[in-house]
């Protein structure tokens, strides 16, 4: 009998795999179909990655805020923000800090972060103006106004009209596993200008141990060490944070850490 292929050395863009997932979850067919025909056109109309990206999030926003962002129920919503939110505390994030969140969506985390940090302590970015307009429901519904958070539209992550040197934490979850790697690069190369001498990065990506491939546009696999390798080459040291893979996500997390 053959074993079966780890989670981590699965191709998810081969025909193999693609038939095989098929024949297993029949009820998936026809959303994947949808999602094909919905990226052929997308590759067609949009300029580049960041405008194919944004008008999937406008076309996953309309029918649900909670699903655009990855979690297709109220309460998976709540139950990953609160994951995000306890790590990082656990993980060095205080109340003083002054916090940049790339790809902040609808404040799954984004609304425990701004009510822990201090007054205007927390800045959020986000390539959908859609989701940021979700984002402004979270700070209603959540009274935190008197927060003082910032949320801002961007193109890129050149993230070219931020101070240097004023943030001491910078997150990223769920925005990397959706990046080819020239987006990757391009955020690797600008956020220590943002970063304060020993403030530090975590980010989350979609973990292979084999081939590194995607599913469309939308979920890029990567290993490891191209992210880790990709970080020293931009002057970080990075670190995988291997107690994140206990916890029920299916993503893995890198800290990479700006020299002091």
């Amino acid at each position: 009998m053959t074993e079966p292929v780890p989670p981590t050395r699965r191709n998810r863009a081969s025909l193999t795999y693609k038939l095989r997932y098929a024949a297993k979850n029949p009820d998936k067919i026809r959303p994947y179909l949808a999602r094909t025909a919905r990226d052929l056109k997308l590759r067609v109309t949009s300029r580049d990655h960041v405008a194919y990206y944004r008008a999937v999030m406008r076309s996953d926003a309309a029918r649900s805020p909670e699903a655009a962002v990855g979690s297709p129920t109220r309460e998976r919503w709540l139950r990953l923000g609160k994951m995000q939110f306890d790590y990082l505390v656990k993980h060095g994030l205080k109340p003083d800090d002054r916090m940049l969140e790339i790809g902040c969506g609808n404040l799954r985390a984004g609304w425990r972060f701004i009510d822990y940090l201090d007054t205007g302590n927390y800045y959020g970015i986000d390539i959908s103006p859609d989701i940021l307009l979700a984002a402004q429901d979270t700070l209603v519904r959540e009274e935190l106004g008197d927060k003082l958070p910032h949320l801002t539209l961007v193109n890129d992550l050149t993230l070219r009209f931020l101070p240097s040197d004023h943030f001491s934490v910078v997150h990223a979850h769920s925005v990397f596993s959706h990046s080819p790697l020239s987006v990757i690069d391009e955020c690797l190369a600008n956020v220590g200008r943002v970063l304060v001498p020993g403030g530090f990065f975590d980010f989350t990506f979609d973990r292979t141990e084999g081939a590194e491939h995607h599913v469309l546009r939308e979920d890029f696999y990567y290993r490891t060490e191209t992210l880790t390798s990709l970080a020293e080459r931009h002057g970080f040291t990075a670190r995988f944070m291997d107690d994140w893979e206990e916890l029920p996500h299916g993503q893995s997390k890198i800290r990479v850490t700006n020299p002091a």
